[in-house]
């Protein structure tokens, strides 16, 4: 049986790219980083190629600009040891997660949907990953009290504090002692950055340079990787930081606004270009993004003191413009209602509150014609 310190709830390219390519080369590098397990909890049994897999190596190739010159590398990923699917492997699940110091996840934000299942006093298959996790912890509680450390990355806003406060309410239906435990476990604040662009077959990712792991400090996180960041990162990737507020924001509302008004225009008028970097090498597109940024944006970020956004924004049009990276619209076209009101709607809200209401046309039209067109 598996003895890997950390379990990994999820098995897209973007933690193939991402947490498990850092976990891999801190591992190459003689730092007590892994290995991993990966646990599949969608129970979706086309996807058994890609686990078995995942545990052989597979391939991140990055690709882009670093200080305005090509970047073009690639690293064999090989962290992940163990692999098994929630709908056929439970037991063994359990059993991997008796020795896991950390249990990581990126289960999609529509994993965390609440589903009727989710009050059984059992486990069940079409639980949301927020129920699973706690009938996994409620199966390590039965055995061992060791504490965990639970590393949500999802784009979830306080997405530990999220995740801590559905498993406490999902757990009055197990046991109060089993509560109390819980409530004494770290829930990590966690912000996850890097544009991946690509899936490899049978498994392995296409990426960019730019990577970022941003971990709320509060008493007990510990970062998956030990300190200082390697060297082999593009940027120190893993920060430790005192407020996730303000990156959460500069994501959320700059680069996924951009990727979401990009599409809203894109939907509407002429769809024979299908990558994000040829929306950009359109010069009067770029110019348009650019000038929202300037004129519908940036003074949002301004009035609420935050002086990073510029620099932000200036990153954030170039990782666009990658000319390396198909970054697929159609990708970021999906669940599209929802993301416009979280990204363009919300942010208008947060505008309102500024007193900067009625300042945004463009967002206001994008956001108003697209939900009509749904």
């Amino acid at each position: 049986m598996s003895t890997n310190p950390i379990l990994q709830f999820g098995t897209s390219r973007f933690l193939q790219a991402h947490a498990d390519l850092f976990l891999s080369e801190a591992m190459a590098a003689g730092q007590p980083a892994g290995p991993v397990t990966v646990i599949q909890s969608s129970g979706n049994a086309t996807r058994n190629a890609r686990l078995h897999a995942l545990t052989q190596g597979f391939p991140v190739r990055i690709q882009g600009l670093e200080n305005g010159a090509p970047v073009q590398r690639e690293t064999r990923v090989t962290s992940i040891t163990r692999a098994y699917d929630t709908a056929t492997d439970w037991p063994e699940i359990c059993a991997a997660a008796l020795h896991a110091r950390i249990i990581l996840s990126n289960t999609s934000e529509a994993g965390w949907t609440p589903q009727p299942a989710d009050t059984l006093g059992h486990f069940d298959q079409s639980m949301s990953y927020p129920a699973k996790l706690t009938h996994l912890l409620w199966s390590r509680f039965q055995t061992t009290r060791a504490p965990v450390q639970l590393m949500p990355t999802e784009l979830v806003p306080s997405n530990g504090d999220t995740l801590r406060a559905r498993t406490l309410s999902l757990a009055q239906n197990l046991s109060p002692a089993f509560q109390d435990w819980l409530a004494g476990q770290t829930f990590a604040n966690s912000l996850v950055d890097r544009i991946v662009s690509e899936p490899l077959d049978p498994a392995g990712a296409i990426a960019e340079p730019y990577a970022l792991w941003a971990i709320e400090d509060a008493p007990g996180p510990v970062p998956p990787l030990p300190p200082p960041p390697l060297e082999i990162l593009p940027r120190p990737a893993i920060e430790i930081v005192a407020d996730l507020a303000p990156i959460e924001r500069r994501k959320l509302h700059i680069l996924n606004l951009g990727h979401t008004y990009l599409v809203a225009n894109w939907l509407k008028t002429d769809r024979a270009r299908p990558f994000v970097r040829s929306l950009m090498a359109t010069p009067e597109i770029r110019a348009d993004l650019a000038s929202l940024y300037e004129s519908e944006v940036l003074p949002t970020f301004a009035a609420a003191g935050d002086t990073s956004a510029p620099a932000y924004v200036t990153a954030t049009l170039d990782r666009f413009a990658n000319p390396f990276l198909d970054h697929r619209l159609t990708d970021i076209a999906q669940n599209h209602a929802t993301k416009l009101g979280h990204r363009i709607g919300a942010f208008l809200d947060w505008s309102a509150t500024l007193g900067l209401a009625g300042t945004q046309p463009r967002l206001a039209a994008a956001l108003g014609q697209n939900l009509r067109s749904l």
